[in-house]
């Protein structure tokens, strides 16, 4: 009886002893500092006073200090949408949870000038920017007729995708007609002396020519962009 009373006394205690497995699994809410002004300045900080850049998801606490009634502390992204009054000052707290994206914070006064971003998470990466297009130069004159690359060289082959062709037309007795996969465009025979076309030059052969003196002409391939496979 007395070793069953000890035990039973012994667990109750082990309750309140400092470090105890109810108090130790609590979680701590990270800290981080938002500042807007004096001038054209805003900044978020973290605990240890270094800039945010990347933080993991989760619960975060956001302290704000507004100093200036010109401007306003603006945070969003993924599941947050928080600012402060443009017309007030002074200190505001927000408890926010972050998700895998990119967040952004600005002044909604002066967004191209006070302005910051960071990502939480698994960020994906934004897509490639699209190719410029290439450029080409058609000309065609009573007797003759050429379509050049940007260096100027000859046209023999070019790699899949958008092109820009420039063509002067510096005859009032021919014209420039280009024609291949996707493609029949032409000027007038006494048309506009200059015309730009913007075409998405596909796998295949081209031909340019005068549609008023068959024999000037000339032809190009055009190589797709990866190469088959063989095999």
């Amino acid at each position: 009886m007395t070793r069953l009373v000890l035990t039973a006394a012994l667990a109750a205690a082990a309750i309140f002893l400092p470090g105890a497995a109810t108090s130790s699994n609590a979680a701590s809410t990270a800290t981080l500092t938002g500042v807007v002004g004096p001038g054209f300045t805003i900044t978020l900080s973290n605990a240890d006073g270094s800039a945010v850049t990347h933080l993991d998801p989760g619960a975060y606490t956001i302290n704000i200090n507004d100093t200036s009634a010109l401007h306003n502390y603006h945070l969003s992204g993924p599941g947050v949408e928080q600012r402060t009054d443009i017309e007030t000052t002074g200190m505001v707290t927000w408890s926010v949870t972050l998700q895998d994206g990119t967040y952004n914070f600005k002044c909604d006064s002066h967004p191209l000038q006070m302005k910051g971003s960071f990502t939480a998470g698994t960020v994906q990466p934004p897509p490639p920017p699209a190719p410029r297009a290439g450029k080409l130069s058609g000309r065609v004159t009573a007797r003759t007729i050429t379509l050049k690359n940007a260096a100027g060289a000859k046209v023999k082959a070019v790699t899949e995708g958008a092109y820009k062709v420039t063509v002067k037309d510096a005859s009032k007795a021919q014209n420039f007609h280009l024609t291949g996969p996707g493609v029949n465009r032409k000027t007038k025979v006494k048309g506009t002396p200059r015309v730009t076309w913007t075409l998405n030059l596909q796998p295949g052969k081209y031909t340019y020519r005068s549609d008023k003196r068959k024999r000037m002409k000339g032809t190009f391939t055009v190589r797709p962009s990866v190469p088959p496979v063989v095999g």
